[in-house]
């Protein structure tokens, strides 16, 4: 994707307990989580044996959880204008969690809500490389975005006119309503739909890339996670769990099941 502007290029987990996801997420995953900065400020990063990185994973502050932020993932998406995107975002009823601000050295980012609440960060990189975190096909990487979203149609519209996305052919899913695919410069990036009711709130689930799905949903067990709906399969033949981690923080997994 040589197109900055929607494109998902970095997924962060914000978690209470660093050194617990790491080894979680190394067992499930098969990442290796690297950190960036010493503690109490440790950042670590998520990188894979082929040398890609798939993001990061931040320490939850006192300051933090105090002001309601709780264990979860969240995604980056690229945009050639911070501060313009976050005018729009608020233009077309969404909030800003956090203000634009400069990271020395990595970019400019701000974490905002959609329309209907689902949030989200938007960043500009101040290096000229392109991301690999979201990559199909590519272990370890993420694979699908799936928002489950408070208002279908507003959200779609709130998302096509901020980042230019396409929209394919949707899949109907009976009583739950449609699939609607979503596209960047013609690569299919995942999906929006209807908000289950079981959901608490609108949010965006990022799929990640394993091996083996029953490995991995094994392994989740093993380390302290809990699998909440899987493995099971999917129209693209994959199958997909979905679970929640040591730490309480919402993740999905996508990839073959072997025999």
């Amino acid at each position: 994707m040589s197109k900055l502007q929607g494109a998902w290029i970095w997924y962060e987990l914000m978690t209470s307990d660093p050194a617990g996801a790491k080894a979680f997420y190394e067992a499930v995953v098969g990442w290796h989580v690297t950190p960036g900065t010493e503690p109490p400020m440790f950042y670590g990063f998520v990188a894979n044996a082929d040398g890609g990185m798939t993001g990061g994973l931040m320490p939850l502050t006192s300051e933090m959880t105090e002001g309601g932020a709780r264990p979860a993932w969240l995604g980056y998406i690229g945009v050639d204008d911070v501060d313009a995107t976050v005018a729009a975002v608020t233009g077309k009823g969404g909030r800003v969690y956090m203000p634009a601000t400069d990271i020395p050295d990595v970019g400019r980012i701000a974490m905002v809500t959609d329309c209907c609440g689902a949030p989200f960060y938007i960043m500009t990189p101040s290096g000229t490389g392109e991301s690999t975190a979201f990559s199909p096909d590519t272990l370890g990487r993420c694979a699908w975005n799936e928002l489950g979203a408070g208002d279908q149609a507003a959200a779609i519209a709130f998302y096509t006119e901020l980042f230019g996305w396409g929209l394919p052919e949707p899949m109907d899913m009976g009583p739950m309503g449609s699939y609607q695919f979503i596209d960047h410069e013609g690569v299919t990036l995942g999906a929006i739909m209807r908000n289950p009711p079981q959901s608490p709130m609108p949010h965006w689930n990022h799929y990640f890339r394993v091996a083996d799905i029953a490995i991995a949903a094994a392994a989740v067990a093993a380390h302290g996670g809990q699998v909440v709906n899987g493995p099971h399969q999917v129209p693209t033949g994959d199958y997909i769990v979905q679970g929640v981690d040591p730490q309480g923080a919402f993740f999905c997994l996508v990839g073959a099941r072997a025999g």
